[in-house]
Protein backbone atom coordinates (compact mmCIF):
# COMPACT_ATOMS: atom_id res chain seq x y z
CA UNK A 1 0.00 0.00 0.00
CA UNK A 2 1.66 3.19 -1.03
CA UNK A 3 0.85 6.49 0.28
CA UNK A 4 -0.34 7.86 -3.00
CA UNK A 5 -3.13 5.16 -1.96
CA UNK A 6 -4.06 7.07 1.14
CA UNK A 7 -4.36 10.78 -0.81
CA UNK A 8 -6.78 8.57 -3.10
CA UNK A 9 -8.93 7.74 -0.57
CA UNK A 10 -6.92 4.32 0.46
CA UNK A 11 -7.01 1.58 -1.35
CA UNK A 12 -9.81 -1.43 -0.99
CA UNK A 13 -11.35 -1.83 2.00
CA UNK A 14 -13.71 -4.84 3.09
CA UNK A 15 -16.26 -4.99 5.87
CA UNK A 16 -17.14 -8.21 7.48
CA UNK A 17 -20.57 -7.60 9.25
CA UNK A 18 -22.94 -5.33 8.15
CA UNK A 19 -24.55 -5.16 11.52
CA UNK A 20 -25.08 -1.63 13.37
CA UNK A 21 -21.00 -0.83 13.30
CA UNK A 22 -20.20 -2.57 10.11
CA UNK A 23 -23.46 -0.93 8.42
CA UNK A 24 -22.54 2.65 9.72
CA UNK A 25 -18.79 2.23 9.03
CA UNK A 26 -19.28 1.24 5.64
CA UNK A 27 -21.71 3.88 4.68
CA UNK A 28 -19.69 6.33 5.93
CA UNK A 29 -16.24 5.07 3.73
CA UNK A 30 -18.87 5.11 0.69
CA UNK A 31 -19.62 8.26 1.41
CA UNK A 32 -16.29 9.44 1.40
CA UNK A 33 -15.38 7.51 -2.24
CA UNK A 34 -13.63 4.48 -0.59
CA UNK A 35 -13.69 1.26 -2.79
CA UNK A 36 -15.86 -0.33 0.39
CA UNK A 37 -17.46 -3.44 0.11
CA UNK A 38 -19.71 -5.23 3.39
CA UNK A 39 -20.25 -8.65 3.37
CA UNK A 40 -23.69 -9.92 5.39
CA UNK A 41 -25.54 -13.18 5.91
CA UNK A 42 -28.63 -11.80 5.83
CA UNK A 43 -29.94 -11.41 2.49
CA UNK A 44 -32.67 -8.86 3.39
CA UNK A 45 -29.86 -6.61 4.46
CA UNK A 46 -28.14 -7.55 0.74
CA UNK A 47 -30.64 -6.25 -1.12
CA UNK A 48 -32.15 -3.68 0.73
CA UNK A 49 -28.76 -1.69 0.28
CA UNK A 50 -28.89 -2.99 -3.51
CA UNK A 51 -32.44 -1.17 -3.63
CA UNK A 52 -31.93 1.74 -1.48
CA UNK A 53 -27.94 2.28 -0.84
CA UNK A 54 -27.38 2.42 2.99
CA UNK A 55 -29.52 4.70 5.07
CA UNK A 56 -28.46 6.33 8.06
CA UNK A 57 -30.32 7.69 10.25
CA UNK A 58 -29.98 9.16 14.15
CA UNK A 59 -26.69 11.11 15.32
CA UNK A 60 -25.21 10.41 11.33
CA UNK A 61 -27.85 12.28 10.44
CA UNK A 62 -30.81 11.09 7.72
CA UNK A 63 -30.07 9.99 4.55
CA UNK A 64 -29.10 7.31 1.83
CA UNK A 65 -25.73 6.36 0.58
CA UNK A 66 -24.96 4.06 -2.67
CA UNK A 67 -23.07 1.18 -1.87
CA UNK A 68 -22.36 -2.54 -1.82
CA UNK A 69 -23.73 -5.30 0.10
CA UNK A 70 -22.64 -9.11 -0.94
CA UNK A 71 -23.34 -12.37 0.80
CA UNK A 72 -19.93 -13.98 0.02
CA UNK A 73 -16.51 -12.73 0.40
CA UNK A 74 -15.33 -11.06 -2.97
CA UNK A 75 -12.43 -11.22 -4.37
CA UNK A 76 -9.30 -9.44 -3.15
CA UNK A 77 -6.95 -7.97 -2.72
CA UNK A 78 -8.22 -5.61 -0.03
CA UNK A 79 -6.19 -3.65 1.93
CA UNK A 80 -7.98 -3.68 5.29
CA UNK A 81 -10.52 -6.13 6.31
CA UNK A 82 -12.67 -4.11 8.86
CA UNK A 83 -14.12 -7.12 11.09
CA UNK A 84 -17.19 -5.95 12.54
CA UNK A 85 -19.15 -9.52 13.21
CA UNK A 86 -20.59 -10.43 16.98
CA UNK A 87 -17.45 -11.87 18.98
CA UNK A 88 -18.61 -15.56 18.43
CA UNK A 89 -18.24 -14.79 14.71
CA UNK A 90 -14.80 -13.62 14.40
CA UNK A 91 -12.44 -16.52 13.68
CA UNK A 92 -15.11 -17.28 11.31
CA UNK A 93 -15.12 -14.36 9.16
CA UNK A 94 -11.33 -13.69 9.71
CA UNK A 95 -10.68 -17.29 7.99
CA UNK A 96 -13.03 -16.10 5.55
CA UNK A 97 -11.28 -13.19 4.61
CA UNK A 98 -8.02 -14.63 5.12
CA UNK A 99 -7.59 -15.56 1.22
CA UNK A 100 -8.52 -12.29 -0.06
CA UNK A 101 -5.99 -9.75 2.32
CA UNK A 102 -3.63 -8.45 0.34
CA UNK A 103 -0.17 -9.79 1.10
CA UNK A 104 0.79 -5.86 3.21
CA UNK A 105 -2.70 -5.42 4.14
CA UNK A 106 -4.48 -6.02 7.49
CA UNK A 107 -7.61 -7.06 9.54
CA UNK A 108 -8.62 -5.13 11.79
CA UNK A 109 -10.65 -5.62 14.77
CA UNK A 110 -13.83 -3.45 15.80
CA UNK A 111 -14.89 -6.14 18.27
CA UNK A 112 -15.36 -5.53 21.95
CA UNK A 113 -13.51 -8.11 24.03
CA UNK A 114 -10.06 -9.37 23.37
CA UNK A 115 -10.13 -10.56 19.96
CA UNK A 116 -7.13 -9.95 18.49
CA UNK A 117 -4.95 -12.46 19.28
CA UNK A 118 -7.76 -14.70 18.01
CA UNK A 119 -7.69 -13.07 14.47
CA UNK A 120 -3.73 -13.30 14.58
CA UNK A 121 -3.76 -17.08 14.97
CA UNK A 122 -5.64 -17.47 12.43
CA UNK A 123 -3.39 -15.44 9.93
CA UNK A 124 -0.48 -16.74 11.18
CA UNK A 125 1.40 -13.01 11.35
CA UNK A 126 0.41 -10.53 14.34
CA UNK A 127 2.30 -7.54 12.56
CA UNK A 128 -0.86 -7.93 10.17
CA UNK A 129 -3.54 -7.40 13.04
CA UNK A 130 -4.77 -3.75 14.35
CA UNK A 131 -7.13 -3.66 17.04
CA UNK A 132 -9.89 -0.92 16.66
CA UNK A 133 -11.86 0.09 19.73
CA UNK A 134 -15.49 1.78 18.93
CA UNK A 135 -16.12 4.37 21.40
CA UNK A 136 -19.77 5.16 19.82
CA UNK A 137 -22.91 2.91 19.06
CA UNK A 138 -24.98 1.71 16.24
CA UNK A 139 -27.52 -0.58 15.69
CA UNK A 140 -29.27 -1.57 12.87
CA UNK A 141 -33.16 -0.74 13.35
CA UNK A 142 -34.50 -2.61 9.70
CA UNK A 143 -32.48 -3.97 7.15
CA UNK A 144 -30.31 -2.03 5.60
CA UNK A 145 -30.99 0.81 7.99
CA UNK A 146 -28.24 2.19 10.51
CA UNK A 147 -28.93 4.37 13.65
CA UNK A 148 -26.18 6.01 14.99
CA UNK A 149 -27.45 6.12 19.18
CA UNK A 150 -23.69 8.17 20.26
CA UNK A 151 -21.53 10.17 18.80
CA UNK A 152 -17.32 9.03 19.56
CA UNK A 153 -14.68 7.81 17.60
CA UNK A 154 -12.10 5.02 17.22
CA UNK A 155 -8.91 4.31 19.52
CA UNK A 156 -6.53 2.38 16.99
CA UNK A 157 -3.21 0.17 17.92
CA UNK A 158 -1.09 -2.72 16.62
CA UNK A 159 -0.99 -5.57 19.00
CA UNK A 160 2.89 -6.10 17.59
CA UNK A 161 5.09 -4.25 15.21
CA UNK A 162 2.04 -3.03 13.18
CA UNK A 163 3.38 -1.01 10.48
CA UNK A 164 2.97 2.79 11.77
CA UNK A 165 2.04 4.36 8.38
CA UNK A 166 -0.38 1.89 7.38
CA UNK A 167 -1.89 2.74 11.48
CA UNK A 168 -1.87 6.14 10.69
CA UNK A 169 -3.76 5.16 7.05
CA UNK A 170 -6.60 3.63 8.37
CA UNK A 171 -6.28 6.44 10.81
CA UNK A 172 -7.27 8.52 7.92
CA UNK A 173 -9.90 6.86 6.50
CA UNK A 174 -11.77 6.44 9.45
CA UNK A 175 -11.79 10.17 10.15
CA UNK A 176 -14.92 10.40 8.29
CA UNK A 177 -16.69 8.35 10.96
CA UNK A 178 -15.67 10.29 14.05
CA UNK A 179 -12.50 10.89 15.97
CA UNK A 180 -9.10 8.66 15.97
CA UNK A 181 -6.42 8.27 18.35
CA UNK A 182 -3.69 5.54 17.70
CA UNK A 183 -2.52 4.19 20.96
CA UNK A 184 0.87 2.71 21.69
CA UNK A 185 -1.00 1.22 24.82
CA UNK A 186 -3.42 -1.11 22.73
CA UNK A 187 -3.80 -3.19 25.43
CA UNK A 188 -4.84 -1.03 28.35
CA UNK A 189 -7.05 1.10 25.74
CA UNK A 190 -8.47 -2.29 25.12
CA UNK A 191 -8.79 -3.23 29.03
CA UNK A 192 -10.56 -0.47 29.99
CA UNK A 193 -12.97 -0.69 27.35
CA UNK A 194 -13.53 -4.18 27.78
CA UNK A 195 -14.08 -3.29 31.95
CA UNK A 196 -16.71 -0.59 30.60
CA UNK A 197 -18.12 -3.31 28.42
CA UNK A 198 -18.11 -5.87 31.09
CA UNK A 199 -20.64 -4.06 32.61
CA UNK A 200 -22.54 -2.11 30.69
CA UNK A 201 -23.20 -4.84 27.87
CA UNK A 202 -23.94 -7.72 30.32
CA UNK A 203 -26.23 -5.71 32.65
CA UNK A 204 -28.25 -4.05 29.81
CA UNK A 205 -28.64 -7.20 28.62
CA UNK A 206 -30.17 -9.01 31.30
CA UNK A 207 -31.90 -5.60 31.77
CA UNK A 208 -33.31 -5.82 28.64
CA UNK A 209 -33.32 -1.85 27.71
CA UNK A 210 -31.07 0.61 26.85
CA UNK A 211 -27.83 1.74 29.32
CA UNK A 212 -30.17 5.28 30.02
CA UNK A 213 -32.49 2.98 31.85
CA UNK A 214 -30.29 0.60 33.19
CA UNK A 215 -27.83 2.72 34.88
CA UNK A 216 -31.19 4.47 36.58
CA UNK A 217 -30.93 1.55 38.98
CA UNK A 218 -28.93 1.95 41.86
CA UNK A 219 -28.26 -2.20 41.91
CA UNK A 220 -27.46 -2.13 38.69
CA UNK A 221 -24.60 1.18 39.47
CA UNK A 222 -23.61 -0.87 42.30
CA UNK A 223 -22.79 -4.48 40.29
CA UNK A 224 -21.24 -1.94 37.40
CA UNK A 225 -18.72 -0.95 39.54
CA UNK A 226 -18.14 -4.18 41.26
CA UNK A 227 -17.62 -6.21 37.59
CA UNK A 228 -15.22 -3.30 36.85
CA UNK A 229 -13.57 -3.81 39.92
CA UNK A 230 -12.76 -7.18 39.02
CA UNK A 231 -11.55 -6.91 35.52
CA UNK A 232 -8.87 -3.92 37.03
CA UNK A 233 -7.89 -6.22 39.59
CA UNK A 234 -7.31 -9.10 36.68
CA UNK A 235 -5.82 -6.66 34.44
CA UNK A 236 -3.55 -5.29 36.94
CA UNK A 237 -2.17 -8.94 37.88
CA UNK A 238 -1.52 -9.77 33.96
CA UNK A 239 0.82 -6.59 34.36
CA UNK A 240 -1.63 -4.25 32.15
CA UNK A 241 -1.16 -0.46 32.41
CA UNK A 242 -4.92 0.59 32.35
CA UNK A 243 -5.76 3.71 29.85
CA UNK A 244 -7.95 6.09 30.57
CA UNK A 245 -11.20 5.63 28.31
CA UNK A 246 -11.86 8.80 26.28
CA UNK A 247 -8.34 10.29 27.99
CA UNK A 248 -10.88 11.06 31.10
CA UNK A 249 -12.63 7.90 32.07
CA UNK A 250 -10.16 6.57 34.89
CA UNK A 251 -10.84 2.78 35.22
CA UNK A 252 -8.46 3.02 38.48
CA UNK A 253 -10.49 5.54 39.87
CA UNK A 254 -13.36 3.64 39.70
CA UNK A 255 -12.40 0.56 41.08
CA UNK A 256 -14.08 0.15 44.08
CA UNK A 257 -11.63 0.46 47.38
CA UNK A 258 -11.54 -2.24 50.43
CA UNK A 259 -13.36 0.83 52.06
CA UNK A 260 -16.00 1.18 49.20
CA UNK A 261 -17.00 -2.87 49.07
CA UNK A 262 -17.75 -2.84 52.65
CA UNK A 263 -20.44 -0.40 52.50
CA UNK A 264 -22.99 0.99 49.41
CA UNK A 265 -23.55 3.89 51.11
CA UNK A 266 -22.61 7.14 52.90
CA UNK A 267 -19.24 7.43 50.96
CA UNK A 268 -18.01 10.43 49.43
CA UNK A 269 -16.30 8.24 47.37
CA UNK A 270 -18.86 5.78 46.80
CA UNK A 271 -21.26 8.80 45.49
CA UNK A 272 -18.61 10.02 43.35
CA UNK A 273 -18.35 6.87 41.58
CA UNK A 274 -22.27 6.33 41.16
CA UNK A 275 -22.79 10.07 40.14
CA UNK A 276 -20.00 9.03 37.05
CA UNK A 277 -22.21 6.25 36.43
CA UNK A 278 -25.40 7.99 35.77
CA UNK A 279 -23.85 10.81 33.70
CA UNK A 280 -22.18 8.04 31.44
CA UNK A 281 -25.54 6.70 31.46
CA UNK A 282 -27.34 9.95 30.47
CA UNK A 283 -25.01 10.36 27.64
CA UNK A 284 -25.09 6.56 26.65
CA UNK A 285 -28.91 6.35 27.13
CA UNK A 286 -29.91 5.34 23.63
CA UNK A 287 -26.88 2.43 23.70
CA UNK A 288 -28.28 -1.07 23.59
CA UNK A 289 -26.49 -3.50 23.75
CA UNK A 290 -25.82 -6.00 20.91
CA UNK A 291 -25.48 -9.31 23.44
CA UNK A 292 -29.08 -8.68 23.79
CA UNK A 293 -30.14 -8.26 20.08
CA UNK A 294 -28.20 -11.67 19.59
CA UNK A 295 -30.42 -13.63 22.39
CA UNK A 296 -33.64 -12.05 20.36
CA UNK A 297 -32.34 -12.79 17.29
CA UNK A 298 -31.43 -16.53 18.90
CA UNK A 299 -27.78 -16.06 18.34
CA UNK A 300 -25.28 -16.83 21.09
CA UNK A 301 -24.61 -14.01 23.32
CA UNK A 302 -20.72 -12.86 23.49
CA UNK A 303 -20.71 -13.07 27.39
CA UNK A 304 -17.94 -15.04 27.16
CA UNK A 305 -15.66 -13.26 25.51
CA UNK A 306 -16.65 -10.25 27.81
CA UNK A 307 -16.84 -11.43 30.96
CA UNK A 308 -15.99 -14.99 30.46
CA UNK A 309 -12.74 -14.03 29.58
CA UNK A 310 -12.47 -12.45 32.67
CA UNK A 311 -13.92 -15.44 34.52
CA UNK A 312 -10.70 -17.60 32.75
CA UNK A 313 -7.97 -15.24 33.18
CA UNK A 314 -9.06 -14.67 37.13
CA UNK A 315 -8.80 -18.37 37.38
CA UNK A 316 -5.24 -17.93 35.32
CA UNK A 317 -3.86 -15.18 38.10
CA UNK A 318 -5.76 -16.54 40.71
CA UNK A 319 -8.08 -13.29 41.36
CA UNK A 320 -11.24 -14.01 42.75
CA UNK A 321 -14.18 -13.24 40.20
CA UNK A 322 -17.36 -13.97 41.73
CA UNK A 323 -19.73 -10.99 40.04
CA UNK A 324 -18.52 -11.57 36.73
CA UNK A 325 -19.32 -14.92 37.25
CA UNK A 326 -22.41 -14.73 38.09
CA UNK A 327 -23.31 -12.91 35.05
CA UNK A 328 -21.76 -14.50 32.90
CA UNK A 329 -24.40 -17.37 34.65
CA UNK A 330 -27.41 -15.57 34.60
CA UNK A 331 -26.86 -14.54 31.10
CA UNK A 332 -26.70 -17.73 29.31
CA UNK A 333 -29.45 -18.98 31.56
CA UNK A 334 -31.14 -15.98 29.76
CA UNK A 335 -30.29 -16.84 26.01
CA UNK A 336 -31.39 -20.75 26.76
CA UNK A 337 -35.03 -19.25 27.77
CA UNK A 338 -34.56 -20.20 31.56
CA UNK A 339 -35.36 -16.48 32.16
CA UNK A 340 -37.01 -13.13 30.87
CA UNK A 341 -34.76 -9.93 30.93
CA UNK A 342 -36.07 -7.18 33.17
CA UNK A 343 -34.93 -5.68 36.48
CA UNK A 344 -36.04 -8.60 38.19
CA UNK A 345 -32.49 -10.11 36.82
CA UNK A 346 -30.82 -7.37 38.26
CA UNK A 347 -32.41 -7.61 41.60
CA UNK A 348 -31.37 -11.62 41.58
CA UNK A 349 -27.97 -10.81 40.55
CA UNK A 350 -27.44 -8.27 43.29
CA UNK A 351 -28.96 -10.49 45.84
CA UNK A 352 -26.93 -13.88 44.35
CA UNK A 353 -23.88 -11.54 44.77
CA UNK A 354 -24.01 -10.07 48.60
Amino acid sequence: MSDAGTEGLGGRVLVMGCGGIGGTVAAHLAELGVDVCAVSRNAAVVDAVATHGFRLVGDSGRRAIPGRVVPAVPDGPFDYVLLATQPPDVESAARQAAPALAADGHMVCFQNGLCEERVADVLGDRRRVIGGIVAWGGSMIEPGVFDRTSAGGFVLGGIADADPAAVRRLAALLECVGPVDVSDNLAGARWSKLAINCAISSLGTLNGSTLGKTMRSRMARRLALEIMTEVVRVAQRAGVTLQKVSGTLDLEWIALTEADLDTDIGSLSLTAKHTLLLAVGMRYRRLRSSMLRAIERGRAPAVDFLNGEIVERGGRYEVPVPVNTAVVQQVWRLARGEVQPGPQLIRALYAATR
